[in-house]
């Protein structure tokens, strides 16, 4: 895969950060619209665009107001969620400055800020980017991946990760982590009304009410499916693209493509437990030694794309 360069990534992404922001929006907005909706054809009266216009403009402020109150916690909360997640702590230099002048060598070649590095005490192997600005960007690292790899394959990983951070990456998964959980908590939150309320046991306005979650419940779920693909498929595509920035920092694309061979034998992290945070690793951490599929439709639903095919790729450079 062909790396577009630096400035042309950034404004690529900067620019499919802006399409979230509105996309997210935009398919929560319109679901919420199409549930009153199908609500009015339960009227006696029939469907009136009127009364759905009136009743989805009186909960818009609502909703408006609850969607910006979640995303401002989880933007600025990621960071700490991120390393409870983890188990991940700061790495000082006198622990490790071998680490440190592969991040600094990297950094002073570019131009780059040096982030915070962080250290994951697990033996297997793995790494990940994280933060939203130059005070919390910062590249964690496993022990397994520090003790396994040889410089120049630790150099590629770490390139691999700060190609993530210049190319604004973390920046743009959080927004769509972000969204995703929103759908994510509306649906469970629905499910739950139904599974263990009183909803739906009598009838009259009690059925009523039990059909009307039932509707947004399968909305909320259509919501999050839909944003789930695309968070996938933007997971998949920023793994190729740092893949290639790596490649293209380092001039040696066949240490990332050894890093990731040895990688993919023992990715998995036994403290990560969430999906959202998994998907920011190099590899997922969750696979505990599983292969990636090549099946197309298998890999809608995956957050990584097959590391068979990336190492290919890098061994093509």
């Amino acid at each position: 895969m062909k790396y577009v360069g630096l400035q042309g990534q950034i404004w690529k992404n900067n620019s499919r950060s802006l399409l979230l922001l509105v996309m997210f929006p935009l398919v929560f907005f319109g679901l919420t619209w199409l549930f009153f909706a199908i609500l009015s054809f339960q009227d006696v009266e029939g469907f009136n665009i009127n009364n759905v216009q009136s009743q989805f403009l009186n909960t818009l402020p609502w909703i408006t107001m609850g969607v910006i109150i979640w995303f401002t916690i989880a933007w600025f909360s990621h960071t700490s969620m991120i390393k409870a997640a983890t188990g991940s702590r700061p790495l000082e230099r006198k622990e490790n400055k071998r680490v440190y002048n592969l991040v600094e060598n990297l950094c002073i070649s570019i131009g780059m800020k040096t982030p915070s590095v962080y250290i994951i005490e697990d033996d297997s192997l793995n790494a990940f980017a994280s933060g939203i600005n130059t005070n919390t960007y910062a590249v964690s690292l496993s022990r397994g991946i520090i003790d396994k790899l040889n410089d120049e394959e630790l150099e590629a990983v770490i390139a691999h990760e700060l190609t993530h951070i210049r190319n604004r990456d973390v920046r743009l998964l959080i927004i769509s982590i972000v969204f995703v959980g929103i759908f994510a908590f509306i649906s469970e939150g629905l499910f739950r009304s139904i599974r263990f309320g009183s909803l739906g046991k009598g009838g009259g306005k009690k059925g009523n009410a039990a059909a009307a979650i039932l509707i947004a419940m399968v909305l909320a779920f259509i919501g999050y499916l839909l944003a789930s693909l695309f968070r996938f498929a933007l997971s998949r595509k920023r793994e190729y693209l740092a893949d290639a920035g790596a490649a293209e920092l380092t001039r040696n694309p066949l240490a990332l493509a050894s890093a990731l061979k040895k990688v993919s034998g023992d990715p998995t992290i036994e403290a990560v437990k969430r999906k959202d945070v998994a998907q920011m690793f190099i590899e997922n951490p969750q696979l505990r030694g599983k292969k990636s599929s090549s099946v197309s439709f298998t890999t809608l639903f995956a957050t990584h794309p097959p590391i068979e095919e990336r190492i290919k790729i890098l061994e093509q450079f």
